[in-house]
């Protein structure tokens, strides 16, 4: 059984979905007026390893994550310069140019990490229509009301409101004081914007749609309760996010899921930890805020990256170094230079039990691992156990080396690890080295045995001795 940690609840809950053996999943997505950080990357992951480990378990899944191309602002309230605008007037282009930029931007990144695309990944200006429909029915039950500027919803009106947090609204409105400005015609502080008119500040707002109540353009909240509804129906399982997403977004949508009976019910909210750079918050002003290109530039495969968040619990502070994900690429090698070497090892008929009761009883450890809530840093343990027990012994028959293959190929539906094996084409010249080096070993001639060994890394290849292997060594390009 599938255990989550439901931050609404705050504690594990067994999974049980609204259909059974079908989830669906709601994920929070990327604001595109940038590039994204590292730290949006780990939530991306976080969303991928979910859609993974449920498609593992037997479950078949549907799954949205929104593209926010329209309505978020600098200060993620209601006030402020929108992030489009501001990123389209510093780079000189039409902010639709911008968005599109920056999405195709981060569809490349998410395929440099191996995450594996949701079902829909729909945009918040193509679902305007959508989101109208939910502010007016809103407006009708008069839990939205309109100002001068645009209208909002009255959180007085949901009682329940805070309920995600923690927080009572009395203590939410204490806190309202830091926000950058205050509407004055705001029935209470903590009332958000469901649509912006086209007045006074934003009256020059380029990306803007005609409404029954007034030209203008959605609040950042609205999309999602939109999305959410169109594309997983009135219930759906499981809503995921960042941790900061809690105390305000993702109260505004329970409120907005709520009153307006769009959703009447989402189960499981899952919130991934924040990533932190050498123990402190990512900082633009100090060079943190690293970019996946960053990494590569610094010549680290992304799957280095994958590896490095996955071996830290998602509900946990992840600690990004530069050490720790040197670490990550080796354990990445590591992995797929074992799985890579099982298509040259040399077979024998011996054949054992050694290697099918361990990748039994692995898989059986790992999937335990991962029903507890996603707990991937425990299920590395399975995948290195197994590796270890296989590496203990001198003989495989063929059928051992195939459950091997399809142990780690198994696990990895999950880990996304295994990188695509292209074959080294071994030059005739160095072949013909490395046989003579063979030779010079079995005949104990030491010394030409390691002349020929520099000659063929001075040709730009390694050669390593490994009894297993088919020829007695292995060979690889440096």
């Amino acid at each position: 059984m599938l255990k989550v940690y439901n931050t609404l609840s705050r504690k594990k809950e067994d999974f049980v979905p609204v259909k059974p053996e079908n989830a669906k999943i709601y994920s929070c997505g990327p604001t595109v007026y940038s590039f994204q950080h590292i730290g949006n990357m780990r939530a991306a992951i976080f969303q991928d390893t979910i859609r993974r480990s449920l498609k593992f378990l037997g479950f078949k899944t549907t799954s949205v994550q929104n593209i926010t191309d329209v309505g978020h602002l600098v200060s993620d309230e209601d006030e402020g310069e929108d992030k489009m605008l501001k990123a389209a007037k510093k780079e000189n282009k039409d902010p639709f140019q911008i968005a599109k930029f920056y999405t195709d931007v981060y569809l490349q990144d998410l395929k440099q990490l191996n995450v594996i695309l949701p079902t829909f990944m729909p945009k918040a200006t193509e679902e305007i229509p959508e989101q109208i429909e939910i502010i007016e029915d809103l407006l009708k039950k008069e839990i939205a009301y309109t100002t001068t500027d645009g209208v909002y919803f009255d959180v007085a009106k949901f009682p329940e409101y805070g309920k995600l947090s923690g927080q009572s609204l009395e203590d939410k409105q204490q806190g309202a004081s830091d926000r950058v400005e205050e509407n004055t015609e705001k029935h209470n502080p903590q009332d958000f914007a469901l649509w912006k008119f086209t007045t006074g500040k934003n009256s020059n707002h380029i990306m803007k749609w005609d409404a029954p109540f007034g030209e203008g353009f959605p609040g950042w909240h609205i999309e999602c309760s939109a999305m959410s509804a169109k594309y997983l129906g009135s219930e759906f399982d499981i809503h995921t996010g960042g941790i900061e997403h809690i105390p305000v977004h993702h109260e505004n949508e329970i409120a907005q899921n709520t009153c307006s009976g769009k959703v009447t019910n989402v189960k499981y909210w899952l919130h991934n930890a924040h990533l932190q750079v050498n123990g402190e918050k990512m900082s633009k002003s100090a060079g943190t805020a690293y970019l996946l290109s960053d990494l590569i530039e610094k010549n680290y495969d992304p799957i280095a990256f994958r590896e490095l968040v996955l071996r830290t619990h998602y509900r946990k502070s992840l600690n990004f170094t530069f050490e720790s994900l040197e670490t990550g690429t080796n354990n990445v090698n590591k992995i797929n230079d074992f799985y890579n070497k099982l298509d040259d090892l040399k077979t024998t008929q011996k054949d054992t039990n050694e290697i099918l009761n361990s990748a039994t009883n692995q898989l059986e450890n790992f999937t335990n691992s991962i029903e507890d809530d996603f707990n991937t840093p425990k299920a590395f343990a399975s995948l290195y156990d197994f590796m270890n027990d296989f590496n203990k012994l001198t003989q495989f028959s063929q059928e051992e080396i195939n459950t091997a293959k399809q142990f780690m190929e198994k696990l990895d539906e999950i880990l996304g690890l295994l990188k695509p094996k292209t074959k080294t084409q071994i030059p005739q010249q160095i072949q013909d080295l490395a046989n003579q080096r063979k030779d010079a070993k079995e005949n104990k001639d030491w010394a030409k045995a390691d002349e020929l060994r520099n000659k063929i890394q001075e040709l730009g290849f390694t050669i390593k001795d490994d009894k297993t292997a088919k020829e007695g060594y292995l060979l690889s390009k440096k």
